[in-house]
């Protein structure tokens, strides 16, 4: 009666190899993306800022109220604008919103702005380390249940 047996073992490994697999696939890897690409968003706010923050201070050195510019009015059409008056001007603080500050209050704004958006790019780089490692131990796991053994070093190769 023990061939039965093992075979119901084996069945219940490779069902629960094929869940693992599933939870590795369809919820780790995918969690994973959404967190980089959160923050490669967030770091592309961070850019936006900093642009702003280097054009206002072009505008500071240059001395001039007068700007003329090229603006987007979407799809990649500019048009030419002229500004009469540059020392106060827009600012995006998020939620669709947009405060009119002077060039010392923007920059202001733009290095706390940098600082909280820096940090969150922080947690969120600890957040896909952390999944990162739930998918190396799930994989080794894996790896224990099919009863492989180790692989060298050199045939590793990084998760995403």
């Amino acid at each position: 009666m023990s061939p039965p047996c093992n075979a119901d073992a084996n069945a219940n490994v490779d069902q629960k190899i094929l869940q693992y697999e599933n939870f590795v696939n369809e919820v780790l890897k995918k969690d994973l993306q959404k967190v980089l690409e959160q923050r490669d968003s967030v770091y592309e706010k961070i850019s936006q800022y900093l642009q702003l923050k280097n054009t206002i201070q072009s505008l500071q050195e240059s001395g001039s109220r007068k700007l003329k510019t090229d603006v987007d009015l979407g799809c990649n059409f500019y048009v030419q604008a002229e500004v009469e008056d540059s020392s106060r001007i827009y600012v995006a603080v998020g939620f669709g919103f947009f405060v009119e500050m002077t060039h010392d209050e923007a920059l202001r704004f733009i290095e706390k702005k940098t600082s909280q958006l820096t940090a969150f790019t922080e947690q969120l780089t600890k957040d896909s380390a952390k999944i990162k490692a739930n998918i190396r131990m799930v994989l080794e796991g894996l790896r224990e249940l099919q009863g492989l053994t180790d692989q060298p070093e050199s045939r590793r190769r990084e998760v995403l």
